[in-house]
């Protein structure tokens, strides 16, 4: 049972002066989880990732972060020798109402 409302909002979005904000989330098996912690120290914008270790098959982590902010991410992810097209981005508002 979810107490979110079954409308559908006109917009998916929380816009910002930075762009939209977005949750991101980055799958990794668990011994490379120093490392993407690391990586993700290095971004310009403060990320305070939730790590959930029980996700099938490795480590989920995941954070918030503005749109303008996306290819950074990826350019330090790839520095540190991550695939940027691991990331996954949803929608704030639908990560936050997700089950």
């Amino acid at each position: 049972m979810s107490v979110w409302p079954k409308l559908v909002p006109a917009s998916l979005s929380l816009p910002d002066g930075e762009g939209v904000l977005v949750s991101v989330s980055i799958q990794i098996a668990p011994r490379h989880l120093e490392s993407l912690l690391e990586a993700l120290a290095h971004i310009a914008f403060p990320i305070n990732p939730q790590i959930y270790h029980d996700a099938a098959p490795g480590t989920l982590v995941e954070f918030p972060a503005y749109e303008t902010h996306l290819d950074e991410v990826r350019r330090v992810l790839q520095a540190f020798g991550f695939d940027p097209q691991s990331l996954r981005i949803t929608s704030m508002l639908e990560a936050i109402q997700k089950p």
